[in-house]
């Protein structure tokens, strides 16, 4: 009986000691392997298709834009692909800011401004850039403001009170322009950009006209200035902006109207061109 115990306890022992460095091994290579990698997730980043999708769905421009800005993106901004892009209805708004964001990730940075050329523009005022890329200055009309004679009572204090309306002599601009128009406003220290207002004028028998005040207020945002157009600019230099007129501005007489003509008793000036229908 003893006999057997000490050949089993020594069969036991045997196996122990021949197990011993595969176990090693195993314990070794779980020390040195350490955690195991975790899968990478590659990011989405918006591309023109990801900008039409969201245009076609009906997303303002504003939403739009800020997603582009703040979400990686990689965009196609040659000729074609632009033309891709307005005819899938995305507007020039938001092909500008993705145009913006294709340079940052060329270049690593904003773009800073180009500054203007002083043969260019050297005066206070509006231009137009010609056939050859050079800044052309917009002759001034002179406008008149008129009471229109459109009475309203206002809702809120039960007043009575005009329309003003600008007046200029004359059904046509000297200056016509093809589409599209870039424009440049180069103003004043101390004058923003949204002081200026861009209208349609109404045309009489021999004079152009629009509706510029409601209520006593110049720049009303009644919705009873209804001649004004809505402009997109963007700051270029100290006191410079551009903006763009694209191929879908109707035909018609225009005009930008500078800050202060509402109190220029004898006439203002108004910047004025025609665009072709």
């Amino acid at each position: 009986m003893r006999l057997r115990f000490v050949l089993r306890l020594s069969a036991i022992l045997f196996c122990a000691l021949l197990l011993a460095p595969v176990f090693s091994r195993a314990q070794d290579s779980s020390d040195t392997a350490g955690p195991l990698p975790t899968p990478k997730v590659a990011s989405a980043k918006m591309t023109n298709d990801s900008v039409i999708k969201l245009s076609k769905a009906g997303l303002n421009d504003d939403l739009i834009i800020q997603t582009i800005q703040t979400q990686p993106g990689e965009f196609t901004t040659d000729a074609d692909a632009l033309v891709a892009l307005k005819s899938a209805g995305v507007s020039d708004r938001v092909i500008q800011a993705m145009v913006n964001k294709a340079r940052i990730r060329l270049t690593g940075s904003e773009p800073t401004p180009a500054p203007i050329a002083l043969s260019d523009v050297n005066e206070i005022g509006v231009y137009y850039k010609d056939k050859n890329g050079k800044w052309q200055p917009i002759d001034p009309e002179i406008v008149h403001i008129r009471s229109g004679g459109w009475l309203k009572s206002t809702a809120t204090d039960g007043l009575i009170k005009q329309d003003e309306n600008g007046h200029l002599n004359g059904r046509q601009s000297k200056l016509l322009l093809p589409r599209p128009i870039e424009f440049l406003v180069y103003a004043a220290d101390g004058v923003d950009i949204a002081e200026y207002d861009l209208v349609a004028f109404r045309l009489g028998s021999n004079s152009r006209e629009f509706r510029i005040k409601t209520g006593g207020v110049f720049h009303s945002t009644s919705g009873d200035d209804r001649d004004r157009i809505a402009f997109t600019p963007h700051k270029v230099a100290p006191h410079a902006w551009e903006f763009t007129l694209g191929m879908d501005t109707p035909g018609a007489e225009y005009g930008i109207l500078p800050p202060g003509t509402a109190s220029v008793a004898n006439g203002g000036k108004i910047y004025t061109f025609a665009i072709s229908e």
